[in-house]
C-alpha cells in the first residue's frame, strides 16, 4: 500500500523550516546512493516557500543537484508566467554558480511556441539524465509539488487527457483550464515512479482541498492519484490547511 505522510506546522516559515531540512536529509541520502540528487520543481507559492531556508543551507551539495521542472508555461525564461523564472528568483540565483548550469533542465525557450515539441524535447533532455528503459519511467529523488483548488498538480487537470497517460515522460497541454493555455508537464507514471513527492499546501483557502485529496481519496482530483509504487508521499502544512484533516491526522516532523 502506497505511503503517506502528513506533518502539520504553526507557521509558514516553519513550514519552509521542515522542507530545508527535510530536502538536507533527501539530497545527503541520494548523493550517497547515486552520487546524484535528482528534485524536480513546481510552480505556484512552492518555491518561494520550499527555498527560503534552503538557499542557505550550507550543509548541502548542490554541485551534485539536478534541477528539474514538474511542470512549465510554454513561456520565455523571463516571463512572469515562467516557473523557470520563479524558481531561479527563489533558488538558482543564490547558488552563484554552485550547480552547473548543464544540470539545470529547463524548457528549450526556443521551443515554446510549440507545446507538443517542447513536451517531446524535454523528454529527451531527461533522458540524458536518467536510462531511458531502466527502469520504464525516471526515478526522481524527490518531485516537489502544488496543488490548487480543483485538485490539480502538476499542470495535470480534472477531465483532461493528460491524466490518463501511461507511456510518455512528458505531455503538452494546449488549452488549460488555467492561463497560460499552453504548458508541458510531468505524466502521473513518472510522479509515481519517484522516491518521493511533497506537497506544499499553507492557508486555510487549501484546508478543504487538502481534506478531499487526503481524507477522501476524491477520484476526481489529480492530486488523489499521486500514489508512489516504492516511495513515500509527503504533505507539508500549515495548521489553517490542516484544519479540516480527520482520518489522516498530522504528526511532528522529525529528521
Amino acid at each position: 500500500m502506497p505511503l503517506t505522510k502528513v506533518f502539520s506546522f504553526a507557521k509558514v516559515d516553519d513550514v519552509a523550516k521542515g522542507l530545508d531540512r527535510f530536502l538536507e536529509r533527501e539530497s545527503a541520502e541520494a548523493i550517497e546512493r547515486n552520487g546524484m540528487f535528482t528534485v524536480a520543481f513546481s510552480g505556484g507559492s512552492l518555491p518561494a516557500t520550499a527555498c527560503r531556508y534552503l538557499r542557505d543551507n550550507k550543509s548541502i551539495d548542490f554541485s551534485r543537484w539536478y534541477v528539474f521542472w514538474a511542470d512549465e508555461r510554454c513561456v520565455s525564461h523571463d516571463d512572469p508566467e515562467s516557473n523557470y523564472r520563479l524558481v531561479k528568483q527563489e533558488f538558482l540565483d543564490a547558488m552563484e554558480g554552485k550547480i552547473p548550469d548543464n544540470q539545470v533542465i529547463a524548457i528549450d525557450e526556443s521551443l515554446v511556441g510549440s507545446p507538443e515539441e517542447a513536451a517531446k524535447d524535454y523528454q529527451i533532455q531527461m533522458e540524458t539524465v536518467f536510462d531511458k528503459g531502466r527502469p520504464r519511467f525516471p526515478e526522481f529523488d524527490c518531485i516537489l509539488l502544488g496543488v490548487g483548488p480543483d485538485g490539480h498538480t502538476c499542470s495535470l487537470f480534472p477531465d483532461r487527457p493528460q491524466i490518463e497517460e501511461r507511456s510518455k515522460w512528458v505531455v503538452h497541454i494546449d488549452d488549460s483550464p488555467k492561463e497560460p493555455p499552453c504548458r508541458i508537464t510531468l505524466t502521473l507514471p513518472v510522479l509515481n515512479a519517484a522516491r518521493s513527492a511533497v506537497f506544499v499546501a499553507t492557508g486555510a483557502g487549501k484546508s478543504k482541498t487538502v481534506r478531499e485529496i487526503v481524507d477522501d481519496k476524491s477520484v476526481r482530483m489529480p492530486a488523489s492519484h499521486v500514489a508512489l509504487s516504492k516511495g513515500t508521499v509527503y504533505w507539508f502544512l500549515d495548521v489553517a490547511a490542516a484544519k479540516g484533516l480527520s482520518t489522516n491526522k498530522p504528526t511532528e516532523f522529525k529528521m
